[in-house]
């Protein structure tokens, strides 16, 4: 019998979550059951892939640069990156402004609605949090995330996955000396972290065993901690504007991936649906980055070389579902709270505060609630309606959050495949299973 694919045992355990997960909420403590006995299932798992991601950016990074030969190479695929997470970023927010420009969601909120969002959540402690986070992100210099980026201490680092810039740029040092240093020299130490590597991405086939109990877990709980359905309902218009939004951002990869990378787009979004199912899941694209990376390297067929800086640089400074929805997301409170700071110059500071603030935000959940922040503040925004601002889309921002970072891991494997491609770095899928070696120690 053939065996199941996995992407669909993900999509059978994500239906069998929300169903679950809709049904306990019309039993007795139904709610209770699936904290404390269902969600623990899918935090371990979320735990599980953050505990790899890690090692496996060190171990992939540095075998990546020193199988180059050439550090002229890196220089042209380190540029090629940027300079196109910039454009398909930019591109993101100019999307998100011409949808929510030209639908006016905000137009349709009735004051009893925006009253009852009010006293609903304005006082909510983590909006207040996200407050919190984003003043204090303002309050540093303008130079402060490149200083952010240089650790002082490579184990502190590596023990926060929030640090991940920090865990690159002293990968990227170390890659680059064990290459200057000859081959010779280098062979011990590459031959570790080749080995790591190989060890590390074992361990993603494995975790990925456990993917569809843990999609379950995870949309179970999410089903039974959501909000008033009837808040939810009043949103439905400023939720659907982003949907929008991201749908026409899946148009744009498949494009990219179509045209210039010459790969057929269902085939590509196929390949990737699993990494996308588990961002759907978890909203966090640095505990998707190991499933995201092994998709993207074994079936998608991308070099190494590349996927192994291309992937965790995305993760953390490309998030183009995240800046789409902070283009709407804005436009939106302003044109419900303050109509008359709907001008075209605020639409441009839009579009370069979402890109800068975009660049080295942590890449897990609610982060796009604190860019948000940043964003209203740099338009000038009044900041005694700002806690309103923030309770009037909250009720919608979980459901929203999972959609965007499904958006930002597709945006992050298509850039990937066509800096791949650009260099000469894309090959034919060699696809690895847990078990290939099974019979030689069982």
């Amino acid at each position: 019998m053939k065996k199941l694919a996995l992407h669909w045992q993900i999509i059978i355990g994500m239906l069998l979550g929300l169903f679950f997960g809709f049904g306990m909420t019309y039993v007795d403590g139904g709610k209770g059951f699936v904290i404390d006995w269902i969600k623990p299932f899918g935090d371990i798992f979320v735990n599980l892939l953050k505990l790899i991601a890690i090692p496996l950016i060190i171990a992939s990074l540095i075998k990546g640069i020193s199988d180059l030969k050439d550090i002229s190479k890196f220089k042209a695929i380190g540029g090629r990156t940027i300079v196109t997470y910039i454009v398909t970023t930019v591109v993101a927010i100019s999307i998100g402004l011409l949808i929510v420009n030209t639908l006016q969601p905000g137009n349709g909120i009735s004051p009893d609605t925006i009253e009852k969002l009010t006293d609903t959540y304005a006082g909510n402690e983590k909006i207040a949090e996200r407050m919190d986070q984003a003043s204090q992100q303002q309050s540093s210099g303008p130079l402060q995330f490149l200083v952010d980026m240089v650790p002082s201490n490579f184990f502190a680092a590596a023990s926060e996955n929030r640090n991940m810039l920090q865990v690159i740029f002293f990968t990227i040092i170390f890659g680059i000396s064990l290459l200057l240093i000859g081959e010779k020299n280098a062979k011990p130490l590459k031959g570790f972290f080749d080995s790591l590597n190989d060890v590390v991405l074992k361990m993603v086939d494995l975790i990925m065993l456990t993917a569809p109990v843990a999609v379950f877990a995870l949309l179970a709980n999410v089903v039974v901690s959501s909000d008033d359905p009837d808040i939810l309902l009043a949103l439905l218009k400023y939720a659907l504007n982003v949907v929008l939004g991201l749908l026409l951002m899946v148009v744009f990869y498949s494009i990219i991936v179509s045209t210039m990378v010459k790969k057929n787009p269902f085939w590509f979004l196929k390949k990737l649906s699993p990494a996308q199912l588990l961002a759907f899941s978890t909203s966090s694209s640095a505990a998707t980055l190991p499933v995201t990376m092994e998709r993207v390297e074994e079936h998608i067929g991308v070099d190494k070389e590349v996927s192994s800086f291309v992937l965790p640089v995305g993760a953390t400074i490309n998030m183009d579902g995240t800046s789409l929805y902070q283009a709407v997301a804005a436009v939106f409170i302003m044109q419900v709270l303050w109509p008359e700071g709907l001008v075209f110059s605020n639409q441009l500071t839009i579009i370069l505060t979402a890109l800068l603030a975009s660049i080295g935000s942590a890449a897990v959940p609610g982060a796009g609630m604190v860019m948000l922040v940043i964003v209203l503040d740099a338009v000038g925004f009044p900041s005694d309606k700002l806690a309103i601002g923030l309770a009037l889309i909250f009720a919608v921002d979980r459901p929203l959050d999972m959609l965007r970072t499904t958006i930002n891991v597709t945006g992050d494997a298509t850039v990937s495949m066509l800096v791949a491609k650009s260099v000469g770095k894309l090959g034919k899928p060699n696809v690895k299973e847990w078990d290939d070696h099974y019979d030689e120690v069982k």
